[in-house]
């Protein structure tokens, strides 16, 4: 069946611009302008650069000798009935106008991506123009072979493109489909394909379908549903903790990409990552690591061990046993000594908070808050994040109660409260191996 593809309004769709092609262009948009005071929304003007091949498209307010794709046209808006309004877009869009993947609004409310395949135009990434740029009184046709659906006339599954195509395979392999059926609401957090490493592809199934459960929600949630501190079911009974950011929407560990779909049962929200809830507090998960004895020795001593196992929503950098580098079982003694002075060093690697890493602004340095009062200063840079200048080699390890980043030094705040001469010693001693170790890292790097 052939079907009407057609266009009411102007948008602007220019390509780049070089610097000896710019001004051409801006006299060609000036003089549109004069022009265009009195004609109308309803028309776009295809303008040739003398001397050259380049040809320009101006707005709808720019416009010039009443032309729509080089043919004549006047100005009179139309009007749409209901059941064609998937397939008009609220923007004229000539042929030659067209940059691949560009995304248009339709008149239904949609988004549909009108693109270009070589000289074929694509409609959704499928070429089904079969004939282009029919001129119209107030607007232009491009005729198509399918009929075009909306999101909100498809169920969620069928949402599913081609980079989450992995986790679709998955689902219907592993039996899940069964779950969501067409009267059945529900909301799916796809992963990208590069989350499915050969790690976990190799998994046990019944592992790998506990995983997957855990990205099907029992509800319909959609981007505007969503807000920080949030529980959301799974499919598999788990709980997953949204997490709302400056620049990010997250759950888990796991943060959104641009690309949600609404269908007619549910929603689908883009992953980057696999979601890997927890039921482990931080004192689980820093018990069965095995890398942190002498700081949960010092948290022990501290009378600060509760912190580690309570609910709340907390990030910690925990440093590792080698972060206290050279120090003596005496010493470790002696810093235990002094409680006022070891809570203070052990609250500055706390915040109030989940902060993982697809959560901190990228490339600016983020002050986060610590529980001890003074500010930590964290960069997340090319996946990877430092605090205080110091690098984190392993981060974004959930609990039930918060996350965990892993450092190999000790973060300490710059006006310990120190009062004995003994400890200021050792004290000294290990920030100054602290700051060996940084220079040796950032020599490294």
């Amino acid at each position: 069946m052939i079907l009407l593809f057609t266009a009411t309004f102007t948008i602007l769709a220019l390509s780049s611009l070089d610097q000896v092609e710019s001004s051409a262009y801006d006299k060609i948009v000036t003089h549109s302008r004069i022009r265009a005071k009195n004609e109308g929304p309803n028309v776009c003007a295809l303008q040739q650069v003398m001397g050259t091949k380049k040809k320009y498209f101006s707005t709808c307010r720019n416009w010039y000798n009443k032309s729509i794709c080089g043919g004549n046209t006047i100005s009179i808006k139309g009007t749409v009935h209901q059941k064609m309004s998937y397939h008009l877009l609220n923007s004229v869009q000539c042929s030659e106008a067209i940059m691949a993947g560009s995304i248009y609004g339709t008149l239904e409310g949609s988004n549909i991506e009108i693109g270009c395949d070589g000289e074929s135009l694509t409609v959704n990434g499928i070429k089904m123009v079969l004939k282009k740029d029919i001129v119209t009184s107030n607007g232009v046709i491009h005729l198509i072979d399918q009929v075009l659906m909306p999101d909100s006339a498809k169920q969620v599954m069928e949402l599913i493109g081609k980079s989450q195509s992995v986790f679709s395979d998955m689902v219907s392999e592993l039996g899940l489909s069964a779950a969501m059926q067409p009267e059945t609401e529900y909301t799916i957090l796809a992963p990208l394909n590069g989350a499915f490493s050969d790690e976990v592809m190799s998994m046990d199934q019944r592992l790998l379908k506990i995983i997957l459960e855990n990205h099907i929600v029992k509800l319909k949630v959609s981007l505007s549903d969503l807000y920080s501190g949030q529980l959301l079911e799974t499919l598999g009974g788990k709980l997953l903790r949204v997490f709302i950011y400056r620049t990010a929407v997250c759950i888990e560990n796991a943060c959104m990409v641009r690309g949600s779909r609404e269908g007619s049962n549910g929603v689908l929200h883009l992953m980057r990552s696999l979601i890997q809830p927890s039921e482990t507090t931080i004192y689980e998960l820093l018990l069965k690591d095995g890398r942190f004895k002498i700081f949960l020795s010092l948290m022990e001593s501290a009378g600060l061990t509760d912190l580690l196992k309570q609910e709340g929503s907390y990030t910690l950098f925990a440093p590792v046993d080698a972060a206290f580098g050279t120090l003596t079982e005496e010493d470790i003694t002696l810093l235990k000594s002094d409680i006022n002075v070891l809570r203070v060093i052990l609250l500055y690697h706390f915040s109030n908070g989940v902060f993982i890493n697809g959560g901190l602004e990228g490339g600016v340095t983020n002050l986060l808050k610590t529980i001890q009062g003074h500010n930590l200063q964290v960069l997340s840079v090319n996946n990877s994040i430092h605090v205080n200048s110091v690098e984190v080699p392993d981060f974004d390890l959930m609990a039930s109660n918060g996350v965990v980043h892993v450092v190999k030094t000790i973060l300490y705040p710059q006006d310990l409260p120190v009062g004995r001469e003994d400890i200021l010693i050792l004290l000294r001693r290990l920030i100054k191996y602290m700051q060996l170790k940084v220079q040796q890292n950032t020599h490294h790097i």
